[in-house]
């Protein structure tokens, strides 16, 4: 994959004894010149303050889990579909017994027990006084400001461990990681009622006028082919997770669906909560996870489904809740197969802190290789990041993670009966993560389009995303009882994901493996079953951004789904269920207002027990 490796200094630590003996030298794990950008020093950090450190042991052979990832997932291999097994998949990334025993004596020798907490064992937690993480790391823990959200943090500017230790301790989170928290991406609001769904059946590609102003599930299915009929493979599950103690609510659920899809017969969902996120489902409904919810449920006809809320109990909830909801995922006998998040974060927190934006997107490997599809919305700033911004103007293009990694699908957005590209669709090349074979010939087709446009602005032999689009503009969903028109890329991969999750339904019926990872599949074979986009760009910092054109481009990707081609490219039939109802988009049953909230992100859970399949 990849990349980029640790940054690794191996001088001796500058606050180290002028002349240690061979057991006080220190390996300087990291060292960062200044405080990042957007983050302000604030003061010294209380010497009692509790810091929750998660140290990251060296994986023996991450470079086996990608290729064992890539193995199951070429549609060419003959090990396609024949998913690793949860015992497989940790054998990989598991640490040596002597890179845990060294970590571990070390750690006692301070009078510090760690617990272990990730499933492999190649994360552990401790918990100290920031006077005991100076002492331990030979650090200098001070508070900090990310200036925009006024968030505070506890951080340093370096940080060492024994010598002995180098080769076997990875890094240490939270300390010299200065990261953003977590951006929605999505939503953007306005008041909208909440049509009836008609009766009628539609003829093939007929979509109703409504859906070029305004988008349902009725107008999905027609958009897609997307059928109607209920899933009813045991084993078959979809995730949702949401940031910021995010929750749905089941009320606004039932009433979605007795308004836009009054066939559906099961209109329920499972939640469940990690690092104190909120799992009553008759709590108020937030905008983010409603408009998932409503659009999975709503989408994939009942496809069990959990929600997984992520709170913020941690102090340095945002990307604690990342590394905790996916290692908790890996613990699951059997997680779900289909993953989708709306949340991301701007790449360029993560340059100097390659190891641990690596260490994740190995964690989102792990669990494709195990047979999840993992989905991510691209974000929402065009080609400044996760969502609109004027801080790159007249500087290089700024990607947005976990997009940047060639582990999962990003989604971004379309708008429109006759699909364009929405302005607002995150998308570019990754600054950390290589380029994946399995795009490499796409991309080459893209920039020789491209030619000089934006040349110099980003980087050509990077990652790039998005890898697929689906609508993303004004969805209407009921939150209070009340009709909200919500846009985002947030809508976009909750739609693809639920495309995902019927698939699997058939295959699963028929005895086959899910689809587990996409990419390998969506860029080779894959790309003939999409509806290339060719027209609309991603405007930021300050210029046009990229253009959409035929094949993959950097705002759409490959394109948007066909549900009917897509299931005879997976099972060589086409489907055999009926179509949705249109949707008539004059009948107001709600009146509609809201306001926008802000949320980021934290961290933990896990859904249901499920059945994995394996082909043979």
């Amino acid at each position: 994959m990849v990349a980029a490796g640790l940054l690794v200094l191996s001088s001796l630590f500058s606050l180290a004894l002028a002349a240690p003996s061979l057991q006080e030298r220190r390996h300087v794990v990291r060292a960062v010149q200044d405080v990042p950008r957007g983050f302000s020093y604030l003061g010294k950090a209380s010497q009692e303050q509790s810091l929750n450190l998660r140290i990251a042991l060296v994986q023996n052979n991450a470079t086996g889990l990608e290729k064992a990832l890539y193995d199951v997932s070429n549609p060419a291999s003959e090990n396609y579909g024949h998913h690793l097994t949860k015992a497989e998949v940790e054998a990989l990334v598991a640490p040596s017994a002597e890179s845990v025993q060294k970590v571990k004596t070390w750690l006692s020798n301070n009078n510090i027990t760690a617990q272990a907490i990730s499933p492999a064992g190649d994360w552990l937690s401790i918990n100290v006084p920031v006077s005991k993480a100076n002492a331990l790391l030979s650090a200098d823990f001070n508070e900090y400001t990310h200036d925009a959200s006024n968030k505070t943090a506890i951080r340093t500017l370096a940080y060492s461990v024994p010598e002995t230790l180098k080769g076997h301790l990875a890094f240490v989170y939270p300390t010299t990681q200065f990261i953003e928290p977590a951006k929605k991406n999505g939503p953007i609001f306005k008041a909208v009622d909440l049509p009836r769904a008609s009766k009628r059946s539609r003829s093939k590609r007929a979509v109703d006028a409504s859906c070029d102003t305004q988008i349902t599930p009725s107008c999905l299915q027609q958009l897609y082919n997307i059928p109607t009929t209920p899933a009813s493979a045991a084993g078959n599950s979809l995730g949702v997770s949401g940031f910021g103690g995010e929750i749905p609510n089941q009320d606004d659920l039932t009433e979605f669906l007795s308004v836009l899809r009054p066939d559906a017969t099961d209109g329920t969902f499972d939640a469940v909560s990690v690092d104190g996120g909120n799992a009553d489902t008759s709590s108020p409904g937030t905008t983010e996870a409603t408009l998932d919810i409503q659009y999975t449920v709503g989408v994939a006809t009942n496809v069990p489904t959990t929600f997984i809320s992520v709170g913020n109990q941690n102090q340095d909830g945002d990307l604690t809740g990342f590394l905790d909801i996916i290692n908790s995922l890996l613990a699951e006998d059997n997680p779900p197969l289909v993953l989708t998040t709306s949340f991301g974060f701007n790449e360029l927190g993560f340059v100097q802190e390659q190891d641990l934006a690596i260490n994740l997107c190995n964690a989102y490997g792990q669990l494709g290789a195990r047979g999840t599809s993992i989905l991510f919305a691209s974000g929402d700033g065009g080609v400044s990041g996760p969502q609109a911004s004027d801080a790159c103007d007249g500087q290089a293009f700024e990607p947005t993670f976990p997009s940047g990694c060639p582990f999962l699908t990003s989604v971004g957005s379309t708008q429109g009966i006759k699909e364009t590209a929405a302005d607002f669709s995150s998308g570019g090349f990754s600054n950390i993560f290589a380029q994946p074979d399995y795009q490499a010939d796409a991309v080459a087709g893209y920039l020789k389009t491209l030619g000089t446009t934006n040349q110099g602005l980003f980087n050509p032999q990077g990652r790039a995303f998005p890898d697929v689009s689906a609508q993303g503009v004004n969805f209407v969903v009921d939150i209070g009882g009340q009709g909200q028109g919500v846009s985002g890329t947030s809508a976009s991969s909750p739609t693809f994901a639920s495309v995902v999750a019927l698939l699997n339904d058939e295959l699963l019926n028929q005895g086959k493996s899910p689809l587990g990872f996409l990419n390998p599949l969506l860029y080779s074979s894959g790309a003939a079953a999409l509806n290339d986009i060719t027209s609309g760009s991603n405007p930021g910092c300050g210029t046009d951004g990229f253009p959409a054109v035929e094949g993959w481009d950097a705002v759409t990707g490959l394109g948007t789904p066909d549900f009917n081609k897509l299931l005879t490219l997976v099972t060589g039939s086409a489907a055999t269920g009926g179509n949705a109802a249109s949707t008539a988009g004059a009948v107001s049953t709600v009146a509609a207002t809201t306001d926008a909230a802000t949320v980021t992100a934290s961290s933990t859970a896990a859904p249901g027990k499920h059945h994995h399949h394996k082909n043979n």
